[in-house]
């Protein structure tokens, strides 16, 4: 049987040698150096695995980026990571210069809290949030799980290692008084989690994706009997008092398998920029982007991302320079 296990991040992260005669210097490009460290125009993208909602929005926004923004060289790859923490992580340690991460996750490490207290994050710059995204906890008919509590000794799905859906599980068991050892749970990515249900090697998924998550009705569509399972009552207000999670409902019709409301919970999925690395500059040219082609996505995410959402209430999370300005152009910051 396997035990939640979250990733250990590393506590080292690559000194900056700070240059005493020349804090900053531009080059033929345009790029500046600043204390021994060069922006870059060359950008890697964190995602996350193949068959979720971030590796598809990373993909799109990462060829936006390219064809929007006037500056000389630029190239921007989606790569594929383990998601949220992974992405946070890699940033602080100068591996890749931007990624998605759900916000909650993201106060989380940001707050250097707990494990990750030994993180270096102040290189890590939030450019804005872009839609929210729902935990998505479902199973099939066949295996006969018709609520949460019901996942007692059953064969769950919690999401890779370095996920923010990792996170999301354990709090979501804490809420239904589940511990780590009173379900079989498997780290499993997204495509892999829902090819093994189908398969009837799993028995239910824990998953935060956006709605409506193409993934889920394809698995209705492939096997048929897709069951989503609400989150309510005294659990749901034991979740929203111990996270940042918003009460959400994945409205009727959302899938064709339910006709009816389901209540869960949201979060904002969100970009970030490494501050040593994005230039304020380029970070601001990027932030514009996000919010002023958000339509050339294919996603349903087309209609949802907007500045007036960019920075959720209550948000503790500081920006990047370059964002910081482009809020304040907008009114967005006082």
């Amino acid at each position: 049987m396997l035990r939640i296990q979250f990733e250990r991040t590393k506590t080292t992260r690559r000194l900056i040698t700070a240059l005493s005669s020349a804090a900053i210097a531009l080059t033929a490009t345009g790029i500046v150096q600043a204390q021994g460290e060069q922006y870059t125009s060359n950008l890697q993208l964190g995602t996350a695995n193949p068959g979720g909602g971030y590796y598809t929005m990373g993909s799109e926004y990462a060829n936006i980026f390219v064809k929007r923004i006037d500056v000389p060289d630029l190239n921007v790859s989606a790569i594929q990571t383990s998601g949220s923490v992974d992405n946070l992580a890699k940033i602080s340690r100068n591996e890749i210069e931007l990624g998605l991460a759900q916000a909650t996750t993201a106060q989380l490490v940001l707050s250097g809290e707990g494990k990750y207290k030994n993180l270096d994050t102040t290189a890590v710059g939030l450019l804005g949030c872009l839609e929210p995204y729902a935990l998505h906890v479902f199973t099939l008919a066949d295996t006969g799980i018709d609520s949460i509590e019901g996942l007692k000794g059953k064969r769950v799905a919690i999401g890779a290692p370095g996920s923010a859906n990792q996170l999301a599980a354990r709090a979501l068991l804490s809420a239904y008084g589940l511990a780590e050892g009173d379900i079989r749970a498997y780290p499993e990515a997204s495509d892999d989690a829902r090819q093994k249900l189908r398969d009837g090697n799993l028995d239910a998924i824990i998953e935060v994706q956006p709605v409506p998550f193409p993934g889920l009705q394809e698995l209705e569509s492939a096997k048929g009997g897709v069951k989503l399972l609400p989150i309510a009552g005294r659990q749901l207000d034991a979740l929203l008092k111990n996270s940042d999670f918003a009460p959400y409902t994945i409205k009727a019709g959302s899938y064709d398998f339910s006709p009816s409301p389901v209540s869960t919970v949201s979060d904002w999925s969100c970009m970030f920029a490494s501050k040593t690395k994005v230039s304020p500059d380029l970070a601001y040219q990027i932030t514009r982007t996000l919010y002023e082609h958000a339509g050339d996505l294919t996603s349903s995410a087309k209609n949802v991302v907007s500045i007036d959402t960019a920075i959720p209430e209550g948000s503790r999370m500081p920006l990047h320079p370059g964002a910081e300005r482009f809020f304040k152009e907008k009114n967005v910051l006082p």
